[in-house]
C-alpha cells in the first residue's frame, strides 16, 4: 500500500491542479502563478538536497572521503541530461511565445504539454529512484522517507497541473479536454519512476548515481525555468517567498516523517 501511493501521489497531485479547470473560469492571476512557481521551486531543491543527494552520499559511506563522487558524478550527469533534453526536444513555456529545443511544426498545445513533461521527468526519476533504495533493504531509506518525498512532489504537482489546463480551457479546449491534457502531463511521472526501479534492480551498485542524477535533473528544471518564472516583472518578493515556505515544508516533512 505505502509502495503504490509513494508511486501515485505525484501523479494525484497533478491530476487534482488539473481539475481546476471545473472550478475557476479564468487563468491563474500572475502574481498566484509566482506565489505557486517558486513554492514548486522551494520544495524541489530541499527534495534534491535532503532526499536525494544526502542519502546518495550516505549509501557511499565505505568510500570514506571519496563518499561525495557517486553523488557528484550523479548530479552532473542529471544536469547534462536535461540539458541535452531541453535543447533536443521542442517546447513551449506557459507565458512565452518564443518555443525552445528544435524547430518543428507541432502545434501549442503539444509544445506546451512537452515543457511540462520534460519538468515532470526528473520527478519520476526521483520517486522511481527513492522507491528503488526502500526495496534493495540495506540503502538506509525508508518507506516514510519515500513517501514523504511523493507528497511533496504532489504538493508542487498541484498547481502546476493547474497552470497547465488554465490556459489550455482559455485557448478554447473544452474543460474536460484541458483536464485530461493536464494531467496526462503528469503521467510520466510513474511511469518514470517504474524504468527507474528496474533499472536500479539490475544494477544495484547505480543507486545512489540515481538518486544523485534525479537531484541534478531537479535541479536544473529549477535554475532553468521556475526560477526565472516566479522573479519576473514585478512582485518578484511573492516568489522568493514562497520559494522560502516550499524549501522549509519540504525540509520539515523529511527530518519529521523520514
Amino acid at each position: 500500500m505505502g509502495f503504490l501511493m509513494a508511486l501515485l501521489l505525484p501523479f494525484a497531485g497533478t491530476c487534482a491542479g488539473a481539475a481546476c479547470v471545473f472550478f475557476l473560469k479564468k487563468q491563474i492571476s500572475m502574481n498566484l502563478q509566482r506565489v505557486f512557481t517558486g513554492f514548486a521551486a522551494g520544495v524541489m531543491v530541499a527534495a534534491s538536497v535532503w532526499s536525494l543527494l544526502i542519502p546518495a552520499m550516505d549509501m557511499s559511506a565505505d568510500m570514506g572521503k571519496l563518499s561525495f563522487v557517486p553523488a557528484l558524478v550523479g548530479f552532473l550527469l542529471g544536469i547534462l541530461f536535461l540539458l541535452f533534453m531541453d535543447s533536443l526536444i521542442p517546447h513551449l513555456h506557459v507565458g512565452s511565445e518564443k518555443p525552445e529545443g528544435k524547430k518543428s511544426n507541432l502545434g501549442r498545445t503539444a509544445m506546451l504539454m512537452l515543457a511540462v513533461t520534460i519538468h515532470n521527468l526528473p520527478e519520476g526519476a526521483a520517486c522511481g529512484a527513492i522507491l528503488a533504495g526502500v526495496l534493495s533493504g540495506d540503502s538506509g531509506v525508508t518507506m516514510a522517507g519515500a513517501i514523504t518525498l511523493s507528497v511533496g512532489i504532489a504538493i508542487q504537482n498541484f498547481p502546476e497541473g493547474a497552470i497547465i489546463s488554465l490556459p489550455l480551457r482559455s485557448e478554447g479546449h473544452s474543460r474536460g479536454k484541458s483536464f485530461l491534457l493536464g494531467a496526462l502531463s503528469g503521467i510520466v511521472e510513474p511511469l518514470g519512476a517504474l524504468l527507474a526501479i528496474m533499472l536500479a534492480s539490475i544494477v544495484t551498485p547505480i543507486l545512489p548515481y540515481m538518486l544523485a542524477f534525479a537531484a541534478g535533473a531537479m535541479i536544473y528544471v529549477v535554475v532553468e525555468e521556475l526560477i526565472p518564472e516566479a522573479s519576473e516583472g514585478g512582485h518578484s518578493n511573492l516568489g522568493t517567498i514562497a520559494f522560502s515556505v516550499g524549501f522549509a515544508l519540504m525540509m520539515v516533512l523529511d527530518v519529521a516523517l523520514g
